[in-house]
C-alpha cells in the first residue's frame, strides 16, 4: 500500500514538471465537459451503485442526498466546468513590483501551490471542482473520494484524465486512489510529506479532526459550519423572514446552513412570530431559549448549552435571545467556528460593528449565509472553506490556489 501511494506522489511530481498555457489548460477542460456530457447515463448508472452500497451501509439520508448525481446535478457540474474556463490563469502573474536605492527590481510573482491530496466525503462533484480547479491553477491532485462514491469519483476521475491524454498532457495531473482502504487515508497525512505540499479535507468533524490530528503537511479546510444569523430590533422583518427561512431551509445539509438564529430581546412577539413563521409550517424543528420559547407561538424545544455548539445540518435550528448586537458577537465568537456569520439590520453603523468585530471568515449583512460558497463568489467553485486565521480564508477557489515567489534583478548588485 505504501509503495503504491508513493509511486502516486512520485507520478503527480513528475506531471508537474510541464509548464501549460492557458490556452492549453482551457482547452483540457472544455474536453473535459464534453465527456461529462457525452457520458451522462454512464456516470447515473455508476452513481446508482453507490447509493445502494450507501442505503445498505446505513448512511444517513442527508449524506445520501449530497452523494445523489441527477441530470440537474450534472448540469450544474457542468456549468462550474464552464465558469472555472472563464477565469483568467492565476499561475506566473506579477502580483508587483518595486524598485530598491540599492538597484534591486523586485517582482512578486504567483506560482502554484504544487501537490494537493483532497480526502472528502460523499460528494462526487468536489471531484470535477477539485480536479478543474487544480488543473487551471497549475497544480497535481490527488484525489482520495468516500468509499460511499468511489464508482463515481472513480469514473469523473477517469473522465479527466482521458481528456488530459487526449491533449498529449501527463494523466497524473489527477489521480484517483481506488480502494476503499481507510489506510490510505493514515498514509497520505503521515508518510507523503515529500510529495503532497497541501492536504485539503472535506467531509464531516470526524474526518476533519483525524486529518488535523495526524497530518504533517499543512492542511487548509474548515471543522464544522455552525453559522449564525443575528436579527437585529432595527431589521426589515419582511427580510429578516425570507433570510431566516432561506439561510436553513434552501438546503440543510451543507455547511453554510445558519443553525443558530440570535434575535435582539426588544423584537415584539407579533414580529417574532412572523419572522419564524415561514420554518415552522415547514416542518423545521425549533430548539430555543426561554425567552424565546414564551414568545412563539408554536412547538418550541427548551435549547441546552450543548445546542449553541451543535451543527445540525437537518431542519433543526436553536434560538437564543440577546440583550444587543454586542451580545450577539461575544455569543458568535465563543460558540461559532469562524465559517460565516451574518447580521440583519437597517442601521449600517451596527453592521459595520458587527463586520469588524466577528471572526467570521465570511461576516455578512442582510443577505442569508447559504452563499457561503466559491460559486457564489465569482470563483468558478471551491476546494473548500478555510477558517484557518493564516491565508487562504473563506472560499478557496482558483486564485487562492497560488502562492508567490520574489524575483530579483539587477546590474550586478552587491551588499555592503
Amino acid at each position: 500500500m505504501k509503495k503504491e501511494l508513493l509511486k502516486i506522489g512520485y507520478n503527480s511530481k513528475i506531471a508537474l514538471q510541464e509548464n501549460l498555457s492557458e490556452k492549453v489548460k482551457n482547452k483540457v477542460l472544455n474536453d473535459y465537459f464534453l465527456l461529462i456530457k457525452k457520458n451522462k447515463t454512464k456516470i447515473i448508472i455508476s452513481n446508482k451503485k453507490d447509493i445502494n452500497f450507501a442505503i445498505k451501509k446505513g448512511i444517513k439520508n442527508n449524506l445520501i442526498e449530497r452523494l445523489k448525481l441527477d441530470e440537474k446535478k450534472i448540469d450544474q457540474i457542468l456549468f462550474s466546468i464552464k465558469k472555472i474556463i472563464k477565469l483568467k490563469d492565476p499561475c506566473n502573474k506579477v502580483l508587483e513590483t518595486w524598485k530598491r536605492p540599492n538597484g534591486l527590481k523586485i517582482s512578486r510573482v504567483s506560482i502554484p501551490l504544487g501537490v494537493m491530496g483532497v480526502i472528502y466525503e460523499s460528494r462526487p462533484n468536489v471531484t470535477c471542482d477539485v480536479s478543474s480547479l487544480c488543473f487551471k491553477s497549475g497544480n497535481a491532485v490527488i484525489l482520495r473520494g468516500g468509499s460511499e462514491a468511489i464508482n463515481t469519483n472513480k469514473i469523473l476521475s477517469d473522465l479527466f484524465r482521458k481528456s488530459l491524454e487526449k491533449n498529449n498532457i501527463n494523466k497524473n495531473y489527477v489521480q484517483f486512489i481506488n480502494s476503499k482502504n481507510r489506510g490510505f487515508v493514515d498514509l497520505m497525512l503521515s508518510k507523503m510529506q515529500n510529495y503532497i505540499d497541501v492536504i485539503v479535507p472535506r467531509g464531516g468533524k470526524t474526518l476533519v479532526q483525524k486529518v488535523q490530528k495526524l497530518s504533517k503537511i499543512p492542511v487548509i479546510g474548515h471543522l464544522e459550519g455552525i453559522c449564525h444569523t443575528y436579527i437585529d430590533n432595527e431589521a426589515n422583518m419582511k427580510i429578516a423572514s425570507n433570510i431566516i427561512f432561506n439561510s436553513k431551509m434552501r438546503n440543510t445539509a451543507i455547511c453554510g446552513a445558519t443553525e443558530t438564529f440570535l434575535i435582539h430581546e426588544k423584537i415584539s412577539q407579533n414580529n417574532i412570530n412572523f419572522i419564524f413563521k415561514k420554518l415552522y409550517d415547514n416542518k423545521c424543528k425549533l430548539i430555543g431559549d426561554t425567552k424565546f420559547k414564551k414568545k412563539f407561538k408554536g412547538k418550541v424545544k427548551l435549547a441546552k448549552n450543548k445546542d449553541w455548539i451543535t451543527e445540525y445540518l437537518s431542519p433543526t435550528v436553536s434560538i437564543k435571545t440577546v440583550k444587543n448586537i454586542d451580545e450577539a458577537i461575544i455569543h458568535i465568537n465563543k460558540f461559532g467556528t469562524m465559517h460565516t456569520d451574518s447580521i440583519i439590520t437597517k442601521n449600517n453603523k451596527k453592521a459595520k460593528i458587527f463586520f469588524t468585530k466577528v471572526k467570521s471568515s465570511i461576516a455578512m449583512h442582510n443577505t442569508s449565509t447559504q452563499f457561503a460558497d466559491g460559486g457564489e463568489f465569482g470563483f468558478g467553485g471551491e476546494v473548500g472553506i478555510s477558517t484557518n486565521k493564516l491565508p487562504p480564508r473563506g472560499p478557496v477557489g482558483l486564485n487562492q490556489l497560488v502562492s508567490y515567489k520574489y524575483e530579483i534583478k539587477s546590474n550586478g548588485a552587491i551588499r555592503n
